[in-house]
């Protein structure tokens, strides 16, 4: 698959980056195998960069009652209801990874009420997805369903967190036309 060159669809040239910062893509080099695109489109300003990428690893990767996979699956749910093409295709590689399942992080992408889901999960994803298909509709029988499928209100505030990061996440590469780095379509396979 070909990929236009052109990161996003601004001209926007990278700042010079502290060694901080410098070192940071050298660890997700070294773990990953890449450094993703959304911190390559946003060295245009490290300040940026760095509230990114400090909201990012709060969310998605500090200590949570939500597992990591739980925390990608509601990035790709709700990267799936905004259409948003790099975060489908970057999140879904997660899910993929993690889950060990190239089928669950599919599905995902596409629909997620297709996938054979947990009641939890389903529970957590549909909340997800209400949440940012009608934000305004959310209510205390929406939490009350959470509640129910066995998460605690602190699990509740982290998945609503991870929601709403991943709705600005998607807005951004979205309107940018940010593009995913090749080797997602690969991971996981």
């Amino acid at each position: 698959m070909q990929h236009d060159d052109a990161l996003i669809a601004l001209d926007l040239p990278q700042a010079d980056l502290s060694e901080e910062t410098l070192a940071y893509f050298a660890k997700c080099e070294e773990k990953l195998g890449l450094v993703p695109n959304v911190l390559r489109a946003y060295a245009f300003d490290e300040a940026k960069l760095r509230c990114f990428t400090d909201f990012y690893n709060e969310l998605m990767l500090a200590q949570s009652e939500l597992s990591k996979l739980e925390r990608e699956m509601i990035a790709v749910a709700v990267s799936a209801h905004n259409r948003c093409h790099y975060c489908i295709v970057a999140h879904g590689a997660t899910v993929r990874v993690l889950s060990g399942d190239p089928a669950l992080g599919d599905t995902l992408s596409v629909n997620y009420r297709a996938a054979p889901l947990s009641p939890r999960h389903r529970a957590m994803l549909d909340f997800a997805v209400k949440t940012t298909a009608t934000p305004a509709d959310v209510g205390a029988a929406d939490t009350e369903a959470l509640r129910a499928a066995g998460f605690s209100d602190r699990a509740i505030w982290d998945i609503t967190a991870v929601t709403a990061f991943f709705n600005m996440t998607n807005r951004v590469a979205t309107a940018t036309k940010m593009q995913p780095n090749a080797e997602y379509y690969s991971m996981g396979r």
